[in-house]
């Protein structure tokens, strides 16, 4: 399974959860901004997800293309924040949170890159059963 999201990728990640205590115990929540763009993944990933969760063990692959400004070229690597593995943890969650599989856990193999990119922009993602 493969497929595009044409939009402007999201630069909060996962890493940006809060935390505070109440009565001695820790509560995790999402600022704002994580709450958006977990949104925003959940309403593009939506339209994608299969008919029933995919099983067994997953390969992911996850191009992450990024509007270029003007002093980057179409292609070129984007060595700058944020870093994948946070990008993918909050794609993962949504990925979940949305059904593509039971749990993340699953992905045993990923390949993950982020590129500066002309229009359209996007996260290209494909999924392949182990």
């Amino acid at each position: 399974m493969n497929f595009f999201l044409a939009m402007n990728p999201p630069t909060v990640t996962a890493q940006e959860r809060r935390v505070r205590v109440v009565n001695n115990k820790p509560l995790f929540y999402d600022p704002p901004k994580v709450k958006d763009a977990k949104d925003l993944l959940c309403g593009h990933l939506s339209t994608h997800k299969p008919k029933a969760p995919l099983e067994g063990p997953l390969s992911l692959r996850v191009i992450w293309l990024f509007p270029k400004g003007k002093t980057h070229k179409h292609g070129e690597w984007r060595s700058t924040k944020p870093d994948t593995d946070n990008l993918q943890k909050l794609l993962k969650d949504c990925m979940t949170l949305c059904g593509f599989w039971k749990d993340d856990a699953q992905v045993v193999r990923e390949i993950v890159e982020k590129r500066w990119s002309d229009e359209p922009c996007g996260i290209y993602i494909e999924i392949e059963n182990l």
